[in-house]
This record gives C-alpha cells, structure tokens and sequence, in this order.
C-alpha cells in the first residue's frame, strides 16, 4: 500500500520536527516537506502534491486559514487537516469553512492524529471529541455561522437509527466505533450517513455535525 504523502505547516520548527517523528513512526504515512507558513505551503503545492496537510491555524505572512481556502479551492485532491495548540472559536468555524476536512488540538496523541490523516485521505471528516463538542457549542452560540442559517427541523425527518448515528457522529466517533457503539456493521454506518447527508443537503460528516445542530438534533452534554 502506498504511504499517504504529508506535508507539515507550522512556524515553530519544533513542532514541525515532533509532527515528523510521529509521521515516521508509521509505514502508512511519509513525510515529503514543511513549510512555516501559509504562503510557503501554497508555494510548495505549486511544485509537490501531497495528500494531506497537516496546517497549523497561527502562523506569520499567512495563516493557516487563508492558506487553506487558497490550497483547497485550487488543488481539491490535498485535503487539509487543521492542526492547532487549542480548539477555539477564532479559527474553529472559519478553519472547516475554509475547506479543512479535520481539525485536530496539538496534544491529541500520535494514534488520534495518525487516525485522522488516514480518515482525511479516505474522504472522511476528522474530529476530535472535544472539538466535536466546541463545534456543536460554536454553532449553538452563533446562528448561521458558516452561512446556511437554522431551521427548526429537518427538511425531510430522520429516522431514529439515523438519529442514533448523528448523535454518536456528535462525539467525534468515527465509522468504526459508531458501528461498534450502535452494534451495526460498518457498511450499515457509511450507508445511513449517505442518506442523511442526503437529507440534509450536505457533502460531509462536518456539515452533517454543522446541520443537525443548528436542528437541535445534538447535546452539548454528550458522553
């Protein structure tokens, strides 16, 4: 299996140096660069396609959001997964709506983190549990945050086992660990995520979070 090609950003050059120690201790992944900035990583997309950029949110010259709109309008086969010391509003909601598939805290462990940039080059959106949780507050706070509005209820109802699945999809549970949870097969996950995107009229598992929450379909004391 080819290793997935990571490009790491970030202004401080330690960081950059413990991101690579742990992409290297996994043969599923390759380091091929690092860049200090925003306006180096685009610079360094112009000449290198990696797979995933792991994109610190503050950076100088240009930050990680900037960046990240600029990259994923122009190169939509990298996705971004957004790295940074802490999840907060500043660059949570403007990070996914920049086209970030995942957004991670620095201190998740070398496993959560490597899971995540397997989970971004599948497709998928990455969250952590505690950014689960500030996004849900996030959107609960700020009405029409990225831009879609509320509404009291879905356009088309979901079912309770799809209802499960959104609620569990609110703990930053991925595929797997929604299967194990709901005691379904994965295919049975991917499938009711397929029709309640659908339903929401939404392209991934963050919009999906974003949607269901803005439908009060999701607590903030989730387990």
């Amino acid at each position: 299996m080819t290793a997935i090609r990571v490009l790491v950003v970030d202004n401080e050059h330690l960081m950059r140096q413990a991101l690579r120690i742990v992409l290297d201790t996994s043969p599923a992944t390759e380091w091929i660069g690092e860049a200090a900035n925003g306006l180096e990583a685009i610079e360094f997309c112009r000449h290198e396609t990696p797979d995933i950029i792991l994109m610190d949110m503050q950076m100088p010259r240009m930050n990680g959001v900037e960046a990240t709109a600029i990259i994923t309008a122009k190169y939509p086969t990298i996705g971004v997964l957004a790295i940074t010391s802490f999840s907060s509003e500043e660059f949570l909601v403007p990070a996914l709506r920049a086209g970030a598939a995942g957004y991670l805290v620095k201190d998740a462990e070398p496993a959560e983190l490597l899971a995540a940039i397997g989970s971004v080059h599948e497709g998928n959106a990455a969250l952590s549990q505690s950014v689960s949780r500030d996004l849900v507050e996030t959107i609960r706070n700020s009405t029409g945050a990225l831009g879609h509005g509320n509404s009291p209820q879905p356009p088309v109802p979901l079912s309770q086992r799809e209802l499960d699945v959104v609620k569990s999809l609110a703990k930053g549970r991925n595929n797997s660990e929604i299967a194990k949870e709901l005691q379904i097969t994965e295919a049975t996950v991917k499938a009711h995520l397929g029709r309640i995107m659908a339903k929401f009229d939404v392209r991934d598992r963050v919009q999906t979070l974003i949607r269901a929450t803005q439908y009060g379909l999701v607590e903030l004391n989730m387990d």
